[in-house]
C-alpha cells in the first residue's frame, strides 16, 4: 500500500468538515500531516485529536505557503480549501469574484507549483484536488465558482500530463451536496440552512469523502484513480430549461 511510501501530507481547509476528516483519516495511516486553515482555534482542537500540526493561515498567503513547502517536503498534497457566494452573475461583484479565484483556483494552482516539482524529482507524490461536481454541471447562481472548479478539473488532467513519466498521481474528487458545515458558512448559520441543505435528507458524510481520498492513495502505486464523483444517492446533477421570450 502506497501509505507506506509517504511520510508526510498537506491539507488545506483542514479546521471543519471534509478537510478535519480527511486530516483525521491520514494522520490514522501513519502519515505526519500538516494542517492548514484559517481558524486557530479549531486546528488546535484538531491538532490535540489527530497529533496533526495546525498551520493558522489563510491558503491565500503566497509568503506563508511558500515558506511552509519550502520548509517541508510533501509526499501527499490535499487541495480542499474552497468558498462560496451564490448570487446571479448579473449581480456579482468584484469582490466575490476576486475571493473565489484567490482561495479555489489561485491557491491551488500555486500550491501544485510548489509541491509537485519537489515529487516529480523524488518519483513519488500524490496531489488530491477537490473539486465539485459544479465543475462539470450547471445550477444556477454559482457562476465563479462553477468556473473556479471547472479550473481546478482541468488542472487535475493536465498535472498528470505535466509529471508524465514520473510515479506522481492526480485524483480529482468531484462532490456533490455532503453534510458539513459549509453551508453555514456560505449561507449563515441558521435554523433555516440547515433545513434547507441538510435535515432530513440523505447525504454523504465528511468521512465518506475522507474514505474514498484514502481508497485512491492506498491503490496500487501502479494505479492512479483520476476522477471520483460521489453524490448522494437521492441527488442527481444536470437538466434543462427552455423559456419563451418575454414579450415586446
Amino acid at each position: 500500500m502506497p501509505f507506506t511510501d509517504y511520510k508526510t501530507a498537506l491539507v488545506t481547509g483542514a479546521s471543519s468538515g471534509i478537510g478535519a476528516a480527511v486530516v483525521e483519516r491520514l494522520c490514522k495511516e501513519g502519515l505526519q500531516v500538516h494542517a492548514l486553515a484559517r481558524g486557530a482555534q479549531a486546528l488546535e482542537a484538531l491538532a490535540q485529536r489527530t497529533g496533526c500540526v495546525p498551520h493558522a493561515m489563510d491558503v491565500s498567503d503566497l509568503a506563508g505557503i511558500t515558506r511552509l513547502t519550502g520548509e517541508v517536503e510533501f509526499d501527499v498534497l490535499v487541495n480542499n480549501a474552497g468558498v462560496d457566494r451564490p448570487k446571479p452573475f448579473l449581480q456579482a461583484d468584484a469582490q466575490d469574484i476576486d475571493l473565489l479565484i484567490d482561495v479555489n483556483l489561485r491557491a491551488v494552482l500555486h500550491l501544485c507549483r510548489l509541491v509537485v516539482p519537489g515529487m516529480v524529482q523524488r518519483d513519488r507524490g500524490h496531489v488530491v484536488n477537490i473539486s465539485s461536481i459544479a465543475g462539470a454541471y450547471n445550477f444556477g447562481g454559482n457562476s465563479t465558482y462553477h468556473a473556479t472548479k471547472a479550473a481546478v478539473s482541468m488542472l487535475s488532467r493536465q498535472l498528470r500530463i505535466d509529471a508524465f513519466g514520473k510515479r506522481v498521481r492526480v485524483t480529482e474528487i468531484c462532490p456533490g451536496r455532503v453534510a458539513t458545515d459549509i453551508f453555514a458558512h456560505v449561507h449563515g448559520d441558521s435554523a433555516e440552512t440547515y433545513e434547507r441543505f441538510v435535515k432530513g435528507f440523505e447525504l454523504p458524510q465528511a468521512e465518506d469523502i475522507a474514505n474514498a481520498i484514502a481508497f485512491a492513495i492506498a491503490a496500487p502505486v501502479a494505479v492512479n484513480i483520476g476522477h471520483i464523483e460521489i453524490t448522494p444517492t437521492m441527488q442527481v446533477p444536470g437538466g434543462l430549461q427552455t423559456t419563451r421570450p418575454e414579450s415586446a
